[in-house]
């Protein structure tokens, strides 16, 4: 039975270097059925998702980690977002017809932001520029940038499967650089097949045989949307009264799709009512949504 959605840590005993590899199936074709994505698009989105968990793992909190990339190219946006317990969801938008290229090819100039958002606590943000060929190196640099710690990120993903691999120097090491670029470079000769197919300690043993690692036992991903009728509620109330009472002058109901799993909220001139005047719409047993 092959590894699918599943985060696995790793350990150099000897070495001041620590690791992660993800890869999803289920939950990365769960995350983009709801959206038309070009081949070249649905790459870059699931290298996204996959450094999202990378990202997430590496930070002790209770919340969610974003990744918004944000480009003036045919491909505009991308979005991934995973929660501490592994929970995963992601979006793409530009052109669906959008042909495969290098990350600067595709998004052209932009930015990459990224967002923790601790459940208890203010968000706090990253923000690098979308420099380089491929997400992986504009990952790499944010680390450097905000830990300054030596970090390499590969990520690939084709239409079935997206996976990745995480390396990073443990802090206040001594004489660790000979250490460090041999096993980033062994680590460099890693394919995209390799990480598309291979399972956690069969990749290790092929990159590492020489090295002793300690491997942890996996933890599952899964997809899952966070939207919910309060948030869509939160979101309309923002726009206030006038807005609202505009758009219902227009049709007869308001429609919200959410983006990342395809569920629509509607709200007719009744639900807006109540909802301007503080009722939420989730106690009243009659709206459907």
């Amino acid at each position: 039975m092959k590894e699918q959605d599943c985060l696995r840590r790793f350990l150099f005993e000897e070495l001041g270097v620590r690791g992660e590899w993800v890869r999803l199936q289920t939950s990365w074709e769960q995350a983009k059925q709801y959206q038309q994505l070009s081949e070249g698009v649905q790459e870059k989105l699931g290298e996204a998702m996959a450094s999202a968990v990378l990202l997430s793992a590496t930070i002790k909190f209770e919340g969610a980690m974003i990744l918004q990339a944000e480009g003036t190219g045919g491909l505009k946006t991308l979005v991934a977002q995973a929660t501490h317990d592994r929970k995963i969801r992601g979006l793409a938008r530009g052109d669906k017809q959008l042909a495969a290229g290098t990350l600067a090819e595709m998004m052209g100039e932009g930015r990459l932001v990224i967002t923790v958002e601790p459940e208890k606590g203010e968000p706090y943000q990253g923000v690098v520029s979308l420099e380089g060929e491929a997400l992986a190196d504009v990952i790499t640099r944010y680390f450097l940038q905000s830990e300054q710690l030596e970090t390499r990120v590969w990520l690939f993903a084709n239409e079935t499967h997206a996976a990745g691999l995480f390396l990073q120097e443990l802090p206040a090491q001594e004489n660790y650089e000979a250490d460090w670029e041999r096993i980033s470079a062994l680590a460099n000769t890693v394919t995209k097949e390799e990480m598309l197919t291979l399972d956690c300690e069969e990749m290790l043993f092929r990159l590492f045989n020489e090295e002793k690692v300690r491997l942890y036992e996996p933890e599952a991903i899964e997809f899952e949307c966070g939207c919910s009728l309060q948030k869509i509620e939160t979101a309309l109330l923002s726009l206030g009264k006038d807005e609202l009472n505009s758009i219902l002058e227009e049709r007869e109901k308001i429609e919200v799709g959410c983006e990342f799993c395809g569920e629509q909220y509607h709200f007719d001139r009744i639900d807006v009512d109540s909802l301007l005047s503080g009722q939420s719409i989730e106690n009243r047993s009659d709206t459907k949504h």
